[in-house]
């Protein structure tokens, strides 16, 4: 178990991938959410919104749990918090005052009206402190959000690892029922506004990191979650369907029923992409090499090029949804890549971006 999983590298370059689909889509939400750019409502688009939240960014913190697990077998708790110093906490301060600035100085142009000039902005990026979202040109943190969130959580869970003197399952150690991993489900919906901080639930996120960490971590229970992908892989999207109809299309508030809904698909969609990923993609490849090698970096550049392109192109594009939407989609990826080769070349960028470079 000491060996690199690749499969973990595989899933989370292709969820940080997903991120440019997902943040085009906020602009075209039908439920009256803020964004640096609204452009107009869409229930197909939003629909896409709808699927995937529940369970792409549990998903990112179960796989940093699991990286946790392997991690602690060969480093110190040093050594350990010294390297998320360098990737999360470093790329969270260096994003916050970089990119974020930008997203918000368009935020107030698009929602606030903002006439002044890009520098006079920053003042107004430092001294508004309203929700935090950046979506009126006030302090926010992005998508950076996420480091922070993990660099927290990292912290508490290495304190909480350091109590129980236990770093990872031993072998042959005391397996546990597929079934009761399905049922880890249960405390979710209990979750989802404990510690929220700006919608998002530290208590959430920090259950499915442990999770991961003594959990998903077990290769009995990886090989579980691949004989029974098919299974998960059904409840996950069954209950993804039901999610999004009843959020979205039935024009009714089901409360209670769209929470369980939300929580089967988070937690059943986390399982089976666990199993196909275990079974399938668990090797190395040149392909692979280069996404997991400028995930980060793409994680970091991407939504400004997304609310770039949506402002270029809303007025030329404003009669062709789908082109509106998929056009700025496909130059955000283009202009992502090209900044990633720019970034990953530069060593003072590679260490501000948190990224190494092999």
């Amino acid at each position: 178990m000491s060996e690199r999983k690749h499969f973990i590298d595989h899933l989370r370059w292709i969820v940080i991938l997903l991120l440019i689909p997902y943040h085009a889509a906020q602009a075209f939400n039908t439920w009256g959410e803020l964004n640096y750019i609204v452009l107009y409502p869409d229930k197909v688009i939003s629909s896409l919104i709808v699927f995937m939240s529940p369970f792409y960014m549990p998903l990112m913190f179960v796989l940093a749990g699991m990286s946790t697990c392997y991690a602690l077998k060969k480093r110190t708790y040093g050594q350990f918090l010294t390297e998320r110093v360098k990737r999360l906490l470093v790329p969270f301060v260096f994003g916050t005052l970089f990119f974020c600035p930008i997203l918000a100085y368009i935020g107030d142009r698009t929602n606030m009206g903002y006439n002044g000039g890009f520098f006079e902005h920053y003042k107004i990026f430092f001294t508004r402190w309203t929700d935090l979202s950046g979506f009126d040109g006030g302090f926010d943190v992005g998508q950076f959000w996420f480091l922070y969130f993990l660099f927290v959580i990292s912290l508490v869970s290495v304190g909480l690892i350091a109590l129980t003197g236990r770093i990872g399952k031993k072998e042959g150690g005391f397996r546990i029922p597929f079934a009761v991993v399905c049922l880890l489900v249960m405390p979710l919906p209990f979750l989802y506004g404990l510690l929220a901080v700006g919608g998002k639930s530290f208590a959430e996120y920090l259950y499915v990191f442990l999770v991961g960490y003594y959990v998903l971590s077990d290769e009995k229970v990886l090989d579980a979650a691949g004989r029974y992908r098919g299974i998960t892989f059904a409840v996950a999207l069954l209950s993804g369907i039901v999610n999004v109809y009843l959020f979205l299309w039935s024009g009714k508030d089901f409360g209670w029923i769209n929470t369980v809904a939300k929580a089967l698909t988070e937690w059943f969609m986390i399982l089976s992409l666990l199993g196909i990923a275990k079974k399938r993609l668990d090797f190395q490849g040149r392909v692979s090499g280069y996404f997991s090698s400028r995930a980060f970096l793409f994680f970091s550049i991407h939504f400004l090029w997304v609310v770039l392109f949506q402002v270029l192109l809303r007025d030329l594009l404003a009669d062709h949804t789908a082109l509106l939407y998929s056009v700025p989609v496909l130059l955000s990826y283009l202009a992502t890549a090209l900044c990633a080769e720019i970034c990953i070349r530069i060593p003072p960028l590679r260490f501000l971006m948190g990224v190494k470079y092999h």
